[in-house]
């Protein structure tokens, strides 16, 4: 009669491979939908700093309502190609040009790529600066 007879652990590699895989496809698939989603954010950001970088240079006396719309159709033009297949969608409503307050502001939105069927992550992004004001030397 044997007291510490042991037992078989046949099937253990197995039973755990089966339990922790799913989990570790899991994380790999949350942590590509977050570098996609990030990257998207990423290429918005970057189109509407564009657009205010091109808009704020150009003088209140100048400014109109088609010198914005060529730029905004620009910027959303380099959205697009800037993002790719991971930006989709994207859209640039029209500037905002405040001369009394001498702001220029840029909103890009978005949707990112999705892994997940029937999942939109959406995003949007606004960046605003000063106009330039240039004055002759005194």
């Amino acid at each position: 009669m044997r007291l510490g007879r042991k037992r078989s652990e046949r099937g253990v590699s197995t039973l755990e491979l089966a339990i922790l895989a799913p989990a570790l496809i899991a994380l790999v698939f949350v942590s590509i939908q977050t570098a996609l989603w990030l990257y998207g954010r990423s290429v918005a950001l970057n189109a509407a700093q564009e657009g205010v970088s091109r808009l704020r240079l150009v003088q209140p006396p100048v400014y109109t309502p088609a010198v914005g719309e060529k730029v905004r159709a620009d910027i959303q033009s380099y959205a697009q190609q800037l993002g790719g297949t991971t930006l989709q969608n994207a859209t640039v409503p029209f500037p905002s040009y405040n001369t009394p307050e001498g702001v220029v502001s840029f909103t890009v939105t978005g949707k990112t790529v999705s892994l997940v069927p029937g999942l939109e992550l959406k995003v949007t992004r606004t960046a605003t600066g000063r106009i330039e004001q240039f004055e002759a030397d005194k």
